[in-house]
C-alpha cells in the first residue's frame, strides 16, 4: 500500500522511496541493491530514493504479466474499459493528490501539474470510449460467404516513458493497450517515478486484476531488458531521437513492433501581418511553457521581412515573466549547464541576447534557466539547429516565406511547425508545404486532442502510425480476419 501525497503547496516534502510494481505488489529489486535520489529541481533536495531494478525484474514483470493476459483477454471489452471509468472517478478524486506529486518530483507549476494529470484523465477516458468506435466489420462478400475484422490483442506489451510528463505520457500508452486485452509493464524515467507508483494503486483500487499493469523502474539495462524479451510483443517509447534510434532498431530486432517518438526542432515562422497580441502571448506560452522541456515547446521563431514590433511584443511579455512563480526549475544541474551553453555559444557567436535567464536563481540550490530569446542568430549556430529542450527562442530573420519554409525543411527533425498570419493563403501555403506531423496555424504548441493521434514525421518518430487516438489502439493490437460460410448456395462462385 503507498500512501497519499500530502503536500498541499510547492514546499519541500519528502516522499515514500520508489519501487517496482510486479504482479499487484509493491517490490524492492530481486538482486541490484543501487538507487537514485529522485530530486525536487525547484530545490536540488532528494524528496525520495528510486531502486534500480535488472534484467531479472523485467522478467519478473513480464511473467507476471503473461500469466494474467489469458484471463484479461478473455475479459469483454466493456468489461475492461468499465476499470477505467473507475480509474477516472479515483483520478478525479485525487486530482490535487497526484498534481502536487508530479509539481514536486518534476518540478513544474501548480497549474501546469494540473493540466497533466487532467490530460492523462483525458486520456483515460479515450479509453473508456474504445468499446464504442473498436467494434469490427463484416461484410457479405460473395452469396452465403462473410468476412469480418476482430481486434485482438498482442500480448505483454511495454511502454518507456520520459520525465518531463511522468503523469501524461504513460497514458497516451495505457488506455488503448489495456482495454485493448494486452497486459502492460512500464519503466517510468528513473527521475520521476513516484506519479505511476501512485496511480498503480489508484489501478489496483479500480478493479485491475494483479498482473495487467506493472512497473520496473531503472535505467539502460531496464530498457534493454525490454527490448529483448520474448515474451514482450511490442515496445512504445517517448524520448530523445538518439535513445528512440536505439530503442526501435533493438526491439525490431527481436521481432517486436516498436514505436517510438524522439525528440524536436519546432519552428515558429511569423509574418508581419501577425496578430500581434495573439502572436506575443502564444509563442511566450510555447517556449517558457513546462520550461520548454516539451517535444512541442516552440525552439526557434523564423521572422519574415520586418517583424520588429512582434519581436519586441515577444520580448516584452517574456521579460514580465517571474521565474519561481511563472515557470518553473530545468530537471537537473546538467541540463541547466547545458542550456546556458547554448546560449553562450551563441552569443560568442555573434547572436545578440535580448533577453537573458542565465542568472535566474529564485531557490537557492534550484535548478534554474529563465526564459531566453537569441535574436539574430544563423542557421548554423547549435541553438537554431539541436534540441535545447529549455526555456530559450532562437530568431531567425529571413526575408521572405520561401527561405522560411526551407529552413523549416532542412532540420531532420519533423515534430511540429506552426505560422502566424491573419492571411488565410499564406497559412495554406505553409500547411502545405512544411514537413512536420503536427501543425498549428496561430498556435504555438499543435497537440492533436484525443480522438486525433500524437505523432511527429522524420526524425521525431520511428515506426509506423501516431500513439494516441484511434493509431494507438491499432498499434497495441492486431486484425484477426474471420471468412465463413454455413450453407451451399446455387450460384457458386470461386469461394464457395
Amino acid at each position: 500500500m503507498i500512501p497519499s501525497f500530502t503536500a498541499k503547496s510547492s514546499d519541500f516534502q519528502t516522499y515514500v522511496d520508489a519501487r517496482n510494481f510486479i504482479a499487484g505488489e509493491y517490490q524492492s529489486p530481486l538482486t541490484s541493491k543501487e538507487t537514485l535520489e529522485v530530486l525536487n529541481p525547484r530545490y536540488g533536495k532528494a524528496i525520495a530514493r528510486v531502486a534500480m531494478s535488472g534484467r531479472d525484474d523485467v522478467d519478473a514483470a513480464a511473467k507476471a504479466a503473461a500469466a494474467a493476459y489469458p484471463e484479461w483477454r478473455r475479459m469483454p471489452i466493456r468489461d475492461r474499459a468499465y476499470v477505467f471509468y473507475v480509474l477516472r472517478q479515483l483520478m478525479v478524486q485525487h486530482l490535487e493528490e497526484l498534481t502536487w506529486l508530479v509539481s514536486h518530483e518534476n518540478g513544474k507549476l501548480y497549474s501546469e501539474a494540473k493540466a497533466e494529470v487532467e490530460k492523462a484523465i483525458e486520456c483515460v477516458e479515450y479509453g473508456c470510449s474504445l468499446p464504442n468506435i473498436a467494434a469490427g466489420s463484416q461484410l457479405e462478400v460473395s452469396r452465403g460467404v462473410r468476412c469480418e475484422v476482430v481486434y485482438e490483442p498482442l500480448g505483454v506489451v511495454a511502454g518507456i516513458v520520459p520525465f518531463n510528463f511522468p503523469c501524461m505520457v504513460p497514458f497516451w500508452m495505457i488506455p488503448q493497450a489495456i482495454v485493448g486485452g494486452n497486459a502492460f509493464v512500464l519503466k517510468p524515467s528513473e527521475r520521476v517515478p513516484l506519479s505511476m507508483m501512485r496511480i498503480a494503486q489508484l489501478m489496483k483500487d479500480a478493479g485491475l486484476p494483479n498482473g495487467v499493469f506493472n512497473i520496473v523502474n531503472g535505467g539502460r539495462e531496464v530498457v534493454e531488458a525490454l527490448c529483448d524479451h520474448e515474451q514482450i510483443k511490442a515496445v512504445g517509447f517517448v524520448g530523445s531521437t538518439k535513445v528512440a534510434k536505439l530503442v526501435y532498431s533493438r526491439a525490431s530486432a527481436s521481432g517486436k513492433r516498436a514505436l517510438c517518438l524522439g525528440g524536436a526542432k519546432n519552428h515558429l515562422i511569423v509574418v508581419p501581418d501577425a496578430d500581434l497580441a495573439v502572436t506575443a502571448d502564444n509563442v511566450v506560452a510555447s517556449f517558457t511553457g513546462g520550461t520548454g522541456q516539451r517535444c512541442m515547446a516552440a525552439s526557434v521563431m523564423v521572422a519574415v521581412g520586418d517583424c520588429d514590433h512582434i519581436i519586441e511584443a515577444v520580448r516584452a511579455r517574456a521579460a514580465k515573466m517571474v521565474t519561481g512563480n511563472d515557470m518553473g526549475p530545468v530537471t537537473s544541474e546538467a541540463a541547466a549547464a547545458r542550456i546556458k551553453g547554448y546560449i553562450d555559444s551563441a552569443e560568442r557567436a555573434g547572436a545578440k541576447i535580448i533577453l537573458d535567464g542565465r542568472k535566474a536563481d529564485p531557490v537557492k540550490g534550484g535548478f534554474w534557466v529563465g526564459p531566453t530569446i537569441i535574436d539574430n542568430a544563423t542557421t548554423d549556430m547549435p541553438a537554431a539547429r539541436e534540441e535545447i529542450f529549455g526555456p530559450v527562442l532562437t530568431i531567425l530573420r529571413v526575408p521572405n516565406l520561401d527561405r522560411a519554409i526551407e529552413i523549416e525543411n532542412a532540420s531532420p527533425y519533423g515534430n511540429a511547425s506552426s505560422i502566424y498570419t491573419t492571411s488565410g493563403d499564406i497559412a495554406q501555403r505553409v500547411m502545405q508545404r512544411v514537413e512536420a506531423g503536427m501543425c498549428g496555424v496561430n498556435i504555438g504548441v499543435p497537440v492533436p486532442r484525443e480522438p486525433f493521434g500524437f505523432g511527429g514525421w522524420n526524425d521525431s518518430l520511428f515506426g509506423h502510425g501516431n500513439m494516441t487516438g484511434w493509431d494507438g489502439y491499432l498499434f497495441w493490437t492486431r486484425q484477426r480476419k474471420i471468412t465463413s460460410k454455413w450453407a451451399l448456395q446455387k450460384d457458386q462462385t470461386w469461394m464457395s
